[in-house]
C-alpha cells in the first residue's frame, strides 16, 4: 500500500492506492501559512491515511520546486525555499520518504495507468499558476542532474518571439519573457488584453465561445506550439501530455498540432498532444507511485 501526498499552495491532499493501483482514501486539508504548521500537516494525513488503510504504507510526497544538490535545502519553492523539507517530512513520520517535483510526480501518474501509459518517453507539462514539467523514460524519472533543474521548461524564453512580444511580462525568476509568463492561467488573460485591449471579464477558460475567446486561444496557442516544438527538438517524447487548468481548453488540442511542423526540424511531427487522464489527480497519484521506482 502506497500513500501519496501533494504539497501545494491552497491544500494538501492525501491518498492510498492499493497494489493495483486503485484509490482507497483520500483527503484533502487547507495549507496552513507557516512551515513548521506545513509539515506537521503532511505528517498528520500520513498518519491518517496509513490508519485508514490499516497496514503500514510507503509515503511519496510531491512539491513545487526541487532539493539543491548544492545545500540540501529546497529552491525555487515558494514558502519552501531554503529549507530542510525532506529530512523535516521524514523525521516527523520517524521513516523514509521519497519526495519530487509535482510536475514529475504528474509525468509519472500519466506514464504509469493515465493518458500516456505504455509510451516509452513522456513529456508531461503543468500549465496552471506556473508552468512545470515532468520526464519520464520507460516508466521510471531520470536520475536528478548537477542543478535538480530538469522540466524547468517555464524559465526558459519564449521561443521564436514576435516583435510585441518582446522583452516579454516580468518574471519572478527576475528575469522577462519567460515562457511561465505567456503559458500560465494568467496568460490567456494577457493574449485576451492583447486581442481586444480590454481585461478578460472573469477566467477567459470559462467565457463563452465568443471571436474574441477563439483569437486569444488562438493567439495562446501559437506561443504553446512553439514552446512544445522546441521540446520535441530536443527531447523527441513520444507523448506530450497536458495538466494544470488551462489543458481543459478543448480547442488546443485542434489547434496546437498543425502549428508545430513550423518551428521542429523535421519533415512531420507526429508526436501526440493529449490531456491528462487523471486531471488534478495526477499530481498526488504520482506522489504516491514514486516508490514504483527502481
Amino acid at each position: 500500500m502506497r500513500i501519496g501526498i501533494d504539497l501545494g499552495g491552497t491544500k494538501i491532499e492525501a491518498i492510498v492506492l492499493d497494489p493495483d493501483g486503485a484509490e482507497t482514501f483520500r483527503k484533502r486539508v487547507a495549507t496552513p501559512a507557516a512551515y513548521d504548521e506545513r509539515v506537521r500537516a503532511v505528517a498528520a494525513l500520513a498518519a491518517e491515511a496509513e490508519q485508514a488503510a490499516g497496514t503500514p504504507c510507503t509515503v511519496g510526497l510531491g512539491t513545487p520546486g526541487s532539493v539543491s544538490p548544492h545545500t540540501g535545502l529546497m529552491q525555487n519553492a515558494e514558502n519552501l525555499s531554503g529549507r530542510p523539507l525532506h529530512h523535516d517530512v521524514a523525521s516527523a513520520l520517524g521513516r523514509p520518504i521519497r519526495m519530487a517535483n509535482d510536475a514529475d510526480c504528474f509525468a509519472l501518474s500519466e506514464a504509469a495507468d493515465g493518458a500516456a501509459a505504455g509510451a516509452g518517453t513522456i513529456f508531461g507539462v503543468i500549465l496552471g499558476t506556473g508552468v512545470g514539467a515532468g520526464l519520464v523514460i520507460n516508466g521510471q524519472l531520470p536520475k536528478a542532474g548537477p542543478n535538480a533543474t530538469r522540466g524547468e521548461w517555464g524559465h526558459n524564453p519564449l521561443p521564436w518571439p514576435e516583435d510585441d512580444e518582446r522583452p516579454g511580462p516580468e518574471c519572478y525568476c527576475g528575469l522577462r519573457g519567460c515562457i511561465e509568463t505567456f503559458l500560465n492561467g494568467r496568460g490567456l488573460a494577457l493574449a485576451y488584453r492583447e486581442v481586444t485591449g480590454q481585461d478578460a471579464p472573469g477566467e477567459v477558460i470559462a467565457l463563452a465561445d465568443t471571436p474574441e475567446r477563439r483569437a486569444a486561444i488562438d493567439r495562446y496557442g501559437l506561443r504553446l506550439a512553439k514552446s512544445l516544438a522546441t521540446i520535441i527538438n530536443i527531447v523527441d517524447p513520444d507523448v506530450i501530455v497536458l495538466g494544470g487548468g488551462v489543458s481543459n481548453v478543448a480547442r488546443l488540442y485542434d489547434i496546437v498540432p498543425p502549428l508545430l511542423p513550423r518551428f521542429v526540424f523535421s519533415d512531420g511531427v507526429a508526436t501526440p498532444i493529449v490531456r491528462a487522464r487523471h486531471g488534478d489527480s495526477s499530481g498526488v497519484r504520482g506522489a504516491a507511485r514514486l516508490w514504483d521506482e527502481r
